[in-house]
């Protein structure tokens, strides 16, 4: 963990979406050093489902010896951002720093995104992160610390981040071209710059995404929260970087990264947005900083024969469903399988007991995934991560990504059976 080191004490840190998941532990860890925290987000009531208010937040933020404001922000809403500007303004004298975190995510294709969730991905990340950076630049400029940080990811323009989840991806990007235009605009009076993790993140949102059990793949809010930190410590002519979690705790000496880790020594799942694989690929991202250094893992099972490989396999996936698993899943999912043993074949996840078989489903499937025979084995047996297979084109994805999400725990309960 980085430690603490108190020049953030009597900052100004002005946070979207603060009450809870990464906004909280930026919060948290500036508030260590008695830093003044303004957490404007919306959840001033229970959630039924989400822990957290800005309430709770402004309790915890305090404890630790931060000052905390909170204010009721829907960042849609232009005048909620200047009240809680002014409110900022008229308790702490100022604004320091901003972070714009307050995010919202559907990871839908273009026909499955309803006008509605398009509309809310917009307003919350592109349009918010606009309003509440135009309101609190006056008085950033203000500041001798003046630093804006959006958590967003390196531009990378690789149609893969672009046609599984077109809309989501535009909304987010929107947030990082901010960063490429304001840190030119901006350049010597405020250091703009974006943050975006290595592997995914235990959140509320990844456990919607992921289901039960995706936490073990995940890292803490806590390797975020040090990151960010040590970006605020720096002086204002470092600006325009799209910063990578993990490399910058790096270059700050920081070694072990399973203190981080929700579970230490399992497999952790990269994000969305950077290249792991292959290699020719990744190179493409190093000038913005991103450097990947996941690799796909060395196989360790023999290889299976080809003949009957996939009828085998789900043989072991029929006998392995249950009730629990259906109720858990909730989807139905085709695979259009080539070569050897290869055709269409099914899962379905939603009839009572749950089902495989060759041929179509009887009802619609939320997901159809393409791939080759063995390409299909060593996914289900733990050879071939899908977010490796996903990334490098070897399996092409149709439909709910949320869904397709899921599969992903039910493969790991069969490894040890394939």
């Amino acid at each position: 963990m980085l430690p603490n080191t108190g020049r953030l004490a009597g900052c100004t840190v002005f946070i979207t979406g603060a009450s809870r998941g990464i906004g909280k532990a930026i919060a948290l860890k500036a508030a260590k050093d008695g830093a003044n925290i303004v957490i404007a987000a919306k959840t001033a009531q229970p959630h039924p489902k989400l822990l957290g208010t800005i309430y709770t937040a402004a309790e915890e933020i305090e404890a630790v010896g931060g000052k905390a404001l909170p204010c009721i922000v829907d960042v849609r809403d232009e005048q909620q951002i200047s009240a809680a500007v002014e409110k900022a303004i008229k308790k702490f004298g100022g604004i320091d720093i901003l972070v714009n975190n307050a995010s919202a995510i559907s990871l839908t294709n273009t026909l499955d995104t309803p006008t509605k969730r398009l509309d809310l991905m917009m307003n919350v990340n592109t349009r918010g992160t606009y309003l509440a950076s135009k309101a609190c630049i006056p008085y950033l400029k203000k500041s001798k610390v003046a630093h804006i940080l959006n958590i967003s990811p390196p531009l990378n323009l690789n149609p893969v981040w672009f046609k599984q989840h077109c809309a989501y991806t535009i909304a987010k990007y929107g947030m990082s071209m901010y960063v490429l235009g304001m840190a030119e605009e901006f350049k010597g009076e405020i250091a703009v710059n974006a943050l975006w993790p290595k592997t995914a993140i235990h959140t509320a949102a990844m456990d919607m995404l992921g289901g039960p059990g995706i936490e073990s793949q995940c890292r803490k809010v806590d390797i975020i929260a040090d990151a960010a930190y040590s970006i605020f410590q720096k002086p204002k002519s470092f600006t325009g970087n799209f910063v990578i979690d993990e490399n910058i705790l790096k270059e700050e000496g920081i070694e072990n990264f399973d203190v981080y880790a929700i579970k230490p020594g399992h497999p952790l799942q990269p994000d969305f947005f950077l290249d792991e694989y292959p290699e020719a690929v990744s190179k493409k991202v190093e000038s913005t900083g991103a450097v990947p250094e996941f690799k796909e893992e060395k196989l360790q099972l023999q290889p299976k024969p080809r003949s009957g490989a996939v009828e085998e396999t789900f043989r072991i996936v029929k006998d392995s469903l249950s009730d629990d698993v259906v109720k858990a899943t909730q989807a139905i999912y085709l695979f259009e399988l080539s070569g050897e043993d290869g055709g269409t074949w099914f899962l379905d996840l939603k009839s009572k007991g749950g089902n495989v078989g060759y041929g179509e489903p009887s009802d619609q499937a939320d997901v159809v995934m393409s791939m080759t025979t063995d390409d299909f084995v060593k996914m289900f047996s733990g050879k071939l991560k899908p977010t490796m297979a996903f990334m490098s084109g070897k399996l092409k994805i149709k439909g709910n990504m949320a869904l397709a999400i899921k599969l992903e725990k039910l493969m790991n309960q069969m490894n040890a059976r394939l």
